[in-house]
């Protein structure tokens, strides 16, 4: 049994499971949004989310920890300079994962992993209440009714 026992082990070693995991996370840094398998995806999300918050901290010792983990100090950068600074205000959920269907050769199923865009100055839509809506609705079907009844020329 497999109790308390965490994280994936994809069938490899654990040198070459974490070198996946580090290069899964390089190009989500890159390209801030990447198509893997939804297994890989939710695995890699924690290691993500922790390197934005080492970026959100700033200090000298975050950055090689992020290094350890990104191996590149241009993508440090980037992560410490222009990813990091959109969630100052936000407490982790950095990342969003979306299923896409199945790959077509072994079934696997498919996700997209992206970074979250927090919208700035935009106002959250107000909450609809069942009375709101049926309102609408009713609006809606007068006026359906007013255009049935009106002659056409």
């Amino acid at each position: 049994m497999r109790h308390r026992k965490k994280g994936r082990k994809f069938g490899r070693e654990a040198g070459h499971r974490k070198a996946l995991l580090r290069n899964l996370v390089k190009s989500l840094v890159i390209s801030e949004r990447i198509t893997t398998t939804e297994a890989k995806a939710k695995e890699m999300r924690s290691l993500t989310e922790r390197v934005i918050t080492y970026g959100k901290k700033g200090e000298i010792h975050h950055r090689r920890l992020a290094f350890k983990v990104l191996g590149n100090r241009d993508l440090v950068k980037k992560v410490f300079d222009e990813i990091a600074p959109r969630y100052q205000n936000v407490a982790g959920g950095y990342t969003r994962i979306i299923k896409a269907g199945f790959r077509k050769g072994d079934a696997a199923a498919m996700a997209i992993i992206e970074f979250v865009e927090e919208k700035e100055g935009v106002v959250a839509p107000q909450e609809t209440t069942t009375k709101d809506v049926k309102l609408e609705n009713l609006a809606k079907e007068s006026e359906k009714t007013e255009e049935a009844e009106v002659p056409s020329a």
